[in-house]
């Protein structure tokens, strides 16, 4: 069971170095400050997930992962088109990275146990949703 959290756990690190990753590249290229203060705050969120994962897979006796895996070339993938469309593709980006990430909590939150689906539950998952519902916000208001 602890090997199954683990690699469940493994993913959502994935996803979150991913997450951080992706914000980091459109910080990057966003020339508004009031916009980059925003997906600043949204990358603290991630990398603060990305710590209480880590440092629930090494509760677990577990290895946490280093890179971002797959999705990190997909979110890379989908930034670098982004950057070529303007400041509103590149929060779009974001925003279809923080639906699969949302996706992603809520579609494998019961693969976990004990105290890991409590992490997921109450902690990682409702952060998630805020996030999520942040970065939702500001892409309205670019309209």
């Amino acid at each position: 069971m602890a090997q199954n959290d683990v690699e469940t756990l493994n993913s959502f690190l994935r996803g979150e170095i991913s997450a951080v990753e992706t914000y980091r590249q459109a910080i990057g290229r966003i020339s508004d400050d009031r916009l980059r203060t925003q997906l600043e705050e949204c990358q603290k969120d991630h990398e603060q997930r990305v710590a209480a994962i880590r440092e629930r897979i090494e509760k677990l006796g577990g290895m946490p992962a280093e890179g971002s895996g797959p999705w990190g070339v997909f979110a890379k993938l989908v930034q670098g088109g982004a950057d070529l469309i303007g400041e509103k593709a590149a929060v779009q980006a974001l925003e279809e990275g923080e639906d699969h990430g949302l996706a992603d909590y809520q579609r494998d939150a019961a693969q976990v146990h004990g105290d890991a689906r409590r992490l997921v539950r109450m902690e990682l998952l409702p952060a998630q949703k805020r996030t999520h519902e942040r970065l939702s916000r500001l892409k309205r208001t670019l309209h």
